[in-house]
């Protein structure tokens, strides 16, 4: 029987590293070409509720597509950890505080999980993505739990680094699927 927690692990293990191997170029660079093709698909949609989240510094950038939503008029929803492990969800402001897990948070009004039934558009972090769809999260099961209480679910796409995107991940029953990734390359729906 194939060991999917060992599995996880080794691929996180290995997406950490490569990810803190990267130079500030290769960073900025990854992250303006993600922002593009990003905005280019909010574009394309023409989405009008985001729900996204804030990058830590080794994961790819959001601030990009943060700062093009604030300047169009995007509203888009950040998460907020409860200690139930579920997330709720506030507007984008401009006040940002460490929360749980020390996670940076907005601190505007907080609102109920089922706002994203309302999104037109969920961006979700990953470590990595495969290409049936299967995302693999940091292990403690936010977005997998958000995305699989949804009722009516809008498209998820996982940002990721190209190297981030495999033939396969291992996945388990609570493990939620994307629609998509998107990466400096540009944007693939699966």
């Amino acid at each position: 029987m194939v060991d999917a927690q060992g599995e996880k692990r080794a691929i996180r293990a290995q997406v950490r590293a490569s990810r803190l191997a990267r130079t500030d170029d290769e960073r900025r660079a990854a992250d303006d070409a993600i922002a593009a093709a990003t905005i280019a698909y909010l574009q394309e949609v023409g989405a009008r509720d985001v729900a996204a989240y804030l990058a830590l510094p080794e994961e790819p950038g959001t601030d990009g597509i943060l700062a093009w939503a604030r300047a169009h008029d995007v509203r888009v929803l950040l998460p907020i950890v409860r200690q139930d492990g579920l997330l709720d969800w506030a507007e984008q402001g401009d006040t940002i505080a460490e929360g749980a897990f020390g996670l940076p948070e907005p601190t505007g009004e907080v609102l109920p999980p089922t706002v994203l039934c309302d999104v037109d558009v969920i961006l979700a972090p990953a470590s990595a993505v495969d290409r049936r769809g299967m995302r693999l999260g940091w292990g403690r099961g936010f977005f997998d739990k958000a995305l699989g209480a949804l009722g009516r679910r809008p498209p998820v796409y996982a940002l990721v680094f190209d190297d981030e995107i495999l033939d396969a991940v291992p996945a388990e029953a609570h493990d939620q699927p994307v629609d998509g990734a998107i990466a400096p390359s540009g944007r693939l729906t699966f």
